[in-house]
């Protein structure tokens, strides 16, 4: 029985998956606002009614996606060395999603800009930085933690760092927008490097 449910397991979400990336490939293509739940089941082979059975609705694909990368930056933080400065350790760990997107920036590019300018998607944008920021808290306050000064999740230090390094990849995904000709990382280089003397 647990061997069939597993695969039953995996079946649904490489099924999810499918959906996903032709829903992302629509939004690409069309906007987030103009792409319906019957051009993304269209695109995916299946009908409308077999969509909801994968997926509640599209605003969950929209979200999930903009979550992915978010326990792959706290993992690489979690694993810096601890002698690495909190900040410059932010930095390293945001490559779990700078690299990938520059590797793909001709994909990528027209979702951020989707991203930055459909009025739909910004509660789901703020909701990935929150959960992002949840993440990362609890791995910073044990980074800036010493013996004797144990630092919270909540402390006003730690969630300043979380939100002004995400802050500074937002802004260089901005820029990067309007910028082919340029890498992301070398956009959050000067964003996080404007913002550390201060």
């Amino acid at each position: 029985m647990d061997g069939r449910a597993g695969w039953r397991g995996r079946a649904r979400a490489a099924v999810r998956d499918e959906v996903s990336a032709h829903a992302w490939a629509l939004f690409a293509q069309q906007g987030y606002e103009a792409t319906t739940v019957e051009q993304i089941a269209e695109a995916a082979g299946m009908s409308p009614r077999t969509f909801f059975r994968y997926v509640a609705s599209k605003d969950e694909l929209l979200l999930e996606r903009l979550l992915e990368h978010g326990p792959a930056v706290a993992d690489r933080l979690a694993g810096a060395a601890p002698d690495l400065p909190a900040w410059r350790a932010l930095r390293d760990a945001l490559d779990a999603v700078v690299v990938p997107q520059d590797a793909d920036a001709a994909q990528v590019r027209p979702l951020v800009t989707m991203l930055r300018d459909e009025p739909a998607v910004r509660a789901a944008t703020a909701e990935r930085r929150h959960r992002w920021e949840q993440l990362l808290a609890p791995v910073l306050a044990a980074r800036l933690s010493v013996p004797g000064a144990a630092v919270t999740a909540d402390d006003a230090r730690v969630l300043a760092l979380a939100g002004a390094a995400l802050a500074c990849l937002d802004a260089a995904q901005l820029a990067w927008v309007g910028r082919p000709a340029e890498r992301l990382a070398d956009l959050l280089d000067a964003a996080m490097g404007a913002v550390s003397p201060l």
